[in-house]
């Protein structure tokens, strides 16, 4: 029977660390699968394994390990202008790695610097201070490099680096070999540094929600009533509902949490007493504070304006909309993009490939043509010196870790802008995406109908509403203000201010509709085909009513004291962002954009006209025939191109699991529509979702700027490696500064869309397949 362990590794500093993990650990009896994510450091283990047995081989490979639950709840930041300094001091590997940087200049001073001045000869205390820098710096890398080629028999890049400060030794290059260890140690402390910066921004989600709130709870056990009237303990009588500060996770559903103004709200909750505005940027990204009254949602980690609210718990803290968005978060990093695995798997080889061709070019130029094995006097580079040159260069760091920090960059980006991407491969596959497909109820539309239209039978103004058609409203109004029905509330909340009391002997009658008595008067409020049988009324009221109909109105007929007296039109509206959406989606690169609805093909084309953009409609469709449609659409999209569909939850399930990509409105961050979606747009429209797919397309376009400018790199100096035109130092230089850049031009991504961020380019053309 397979078990699942989940396990937090620490101790990790870049990509291959975790690949040297992936493989140490799926080595072991019993394991099928192996994941690990070395920005979260959180490793997922499936199969016929214990869990000791997991941990104990992630020690023996030099890590530490503990259980998920771990993980701090407020992430340590090292922002700042000495952010680096601080992390570097924060670790014993990394400390070493500073210490030795503190050994390696005075050498360098005095190995390199005095005597290319002609100021001093190389000494014998610099070459002890270069010896002492590759020692403190190069202990961690030689027993990680050692390590796992005893324990998984695979060659790592710290064993490349560790041959090759080896071989500097060897040749007596003693500057260079402590050089190259300490450069490339600052090098992964730094790679780790901004993980952890990456990590950090993720984290940092959980720590907006309040250790602590203010329950409302009876005092228990009071000791100043003991005894009185026969209390002898428990609920205390005498003292009511007191507030007292618990931790989040004592807390149960259906208990009332009080909010002061300027606080974070700590838990999911219902309004049951007070108005406030509430800043909730943080899980639906919009920018202006929300107003919130009596009976709205409120969620946890949102800020509370100026005024005290009293919330009725919904949602425990470890079920609450900011803890299963971390949760998701956490787990998306676990999933691998295609081009991800591709450079994964490319790495794998890659390495000891390069040992291969290292072991030839030190020995086939001496022994086949005569060249020379160690550096000659006069400066001329031997084949030995440019072989542990191309085992620098060879590091696939940069290549590793272009792909992963650029993809999680651009998930904890959209999170921070109310957007849920499930993973690296949902990056990849939305920025591929040429043709979207909208459901129309509640994605373009609000999904609840309104009033569109009142005419009465003695209109004034044909061009809009006057004061008899607002008489009509109201006695409507009066009417079903008894009535629960989803067109009679649309009819109320269209009324400004109730002109006449509640109706009094309401009856109802289904499908038909409602009458009631009004100020005296006796209204009915009823279908067409009911006026029809018993309210006279003109052709002209008939051909209006028909055009509207087959444009997606519903029209409620209103009689009073038996004449008919004129009808409400009601409707399904489109959303005010649907509209600018559509047209950023175009601008952005989607070619192709299709309605389905389950509606009829009139109420479709009345929406898409107003929506505009609008390329295809197919009305008429039942949940199976959505799923036919998305197939025959993804047959017709160009190799490589995929497919997104848009739906507002749990009703559109089939849909969304069939499209390459299933988009979400979470709203106020239903359970449903997060886990049947690839992408959750947390606020309840589609105004994040244009932002969502640019920034894929520049996440897809960074990670193969990356990639193109490691492989690059190390072309170039291969060549100059080859042509003995190249140092150890460079080398190392070269390959840990393409590390470097390579994950800061990932990290732009946690800036992206805000000013002065601007990435590799900004022009929109389409992703070749």
């Amino acid at each position: 029977m397979h078990r699942r362990h989940t396990l937090r590794v620490s101790g990790i500093d870049c990509a291959a660390c975790a690949q040297s993990i992936e493989r140490g650990v799926g080595e072991l009896e019993g394991v099928v699968t192996c994941a690990l994510n070395p920005q979260s450091g959180l490793l997922v283990v499936e199969g016929d394994v214990s869990e000791a047995a997991v941990a104990a081989r992630v020690r023996a490979l030099g890590y530490d390990v503990s259980h998920a639950e771990a993980s701090p709840s407020a992430p340590t930041s090292f922002a700042g202008a000495f952010g680096f300094v601080r992390y570097l001091l924060s670790r014993r590997e990394t400390a070493l790695a500073a210490l030795g940087v503190l050994l390696i200049v005075p050498a360098l001073i005095l190995n390199e610097g005095l005597p290319l001045l002609n100021l001093a000869p190389k000494s014998l205390v610099g070459d002890v201070l270069a010896l002492g820098a590759l020692a403190v710096a190069g202990f961690p890398i030689a027993r990680s490099g050692i390590r796992a080629l005893w324990v998984t028999r695979t060659i790592t890049i710290n064993l490349l680096m560790t041959l090759a400060a080896i071989g500097a030794v060897v040749i007596g290059a003693y500057s260079e070999a402590g050089l190259v260890m300490v450069l490339f140690a600052i090098g992964e402390a730094f790679e780790g540094y901004t993980t952890q910066r990456a990590r950090h921004a993720i984290e940092s989600l959980m720590a907006l929600a309040p250790d602590h709130v203010a329950v409302l709870r009876p005092c228990m056990d009071c000791r100043e009533h003991l005894g009185k009237d026969g209390y002898e303990g428990g609920p205390c009588p005498f003292c009511g509902i007191e507030e007292h500060r618990v931790p989040i996770a004592e807390v149960a559903v259906g208990e009332r949490v009080v909010v002061r103004p300027g606080e974070r709200i700590g838990l999911d909750g219902v309004i049951v007493e007070g108005e406030t505005e509430v800043d909730q940027s943080v899980i639906t990204g919009e920018s202006l504070p929300v107003p919130k009254r009596v009976g709205d949602v409120v969620l946890a980690g949102s800020l509370n304006g100026a005024a005290a609210i009293t919330i009725e718990v919904t949602r425990v803290a470890a079920e609450s909309t900011l803890a299963r968005i971390a949760r998701l978060i956490e787990q998306a990093q676990l999933s691998k993009a295609p081009l991800q695995k591709t450079v994964d798997r490319f790495a794998h080889y890659y390495t000891p490939a390069v040992v291969g061709i290292a072991v030839l070019v030190a020995t086939v130029p001496p022994l086949v043509l005569g060249q020379p094995f160690w550096n000659a006097p006069d400066g001329t580079q031997g084949w030995f010196y440019r072989a542990l040159e191309l085992l620098v260069i060879a590091c696939p760091c940069a290549l590793v870790i272009s792909t992963p920090v650029t993809l999680i960059s651009a998930m904890a980006r959209a999170a921070q802008r109310g957007v849920l991407l499930k993973g690296s491969a949902v990056v990849e596959a939305l920025a591929r995406a040429r043709a979207i497909a909208f459901d129309k109820t509640g994605t373009l539309t609000l999904g609840a109908p309104r009033v569109t239209r009142v005419r009465a039978v003695d209109c004034t103004n044909p061009e809009g509403w006057c004061e008899r058609c607002e008489d009509v409203l109201a006695l409507a109004g009066a009417v079903e203000q008894r009535s629960e029905h989803p067109l009679a509330r649309a009819v109320v909340a269209a009324l400004e201010k109730p002109r006449y009391a509640p109706a009094e002997s309401v009856v109802a009658r289904v499908g038909e509709g409602v009458r009631g008595r009004v100020n005296g008067h006796e209204v009915v409020v009823g279908s067409h085909a009911l006026f029809d049988r018993l309210f006279p009324h003109s052709e002209a009221v008939c051909s209006e009513t028909r055009a509207l109909a087959a444009n997606g109105h519903t029209t409620l007929m209103v009689g009073v004291d038996g004449r008919y007296a004129g009808y409400i039109a009601v409707a399904d509206t489109v959303r005010e962002s649907s509209r600018e959406a559509l047209r950023d989606l175009r601008a952005a690169g989607i070619q192709r954009m299709v309605m389905l609805t389950g509606d009829t093909l009139g109420a479709a084309q009345h929406i898409a006209q107003q929506v505009g953009e609008v390329d295809e409609i197919h009305a008429e469709l039942l949940p199976e025939d959505k799923v036919n449609t998305l197939r025959a659409l993804r047959a017709q999209q160009p190799r490589g191109a995929t497919i997104a569909m848009v739906g507002d939850g749990i009703n559109d399930a089939p849909a969304l699991a069939a499209a390459d990509v299933g988009i979400a409105m979470g709203g106020a961050g239903t359970a449903q529509a997060m886990e049947a979606a690839d992408v959750v747009l947390m606020k309840d429209d589609l105004s994040q979702l244009p932002f969502a797919y640019r920034l894929s397309r520049a996440a897809l376009r960074t990670v193969r700027f990356n990639i193109a400018f490691s492989v690059g790199l190390k072309l170039a100096f291969f060549a100059l490696a080859l042509a003995g035109m190249s140092t150890l130092w460079l080398a190392v230089l070269a390959d840990v500064g393409a590390s470097l850049l390579v994950t800061l031009n990932g990290l732009r991504l946690l800036r992206y869309g805000t000013p002065h961020a601007p990435l590799i380019s900004r022009k929109t053309r389409p992703v070749a397949a």
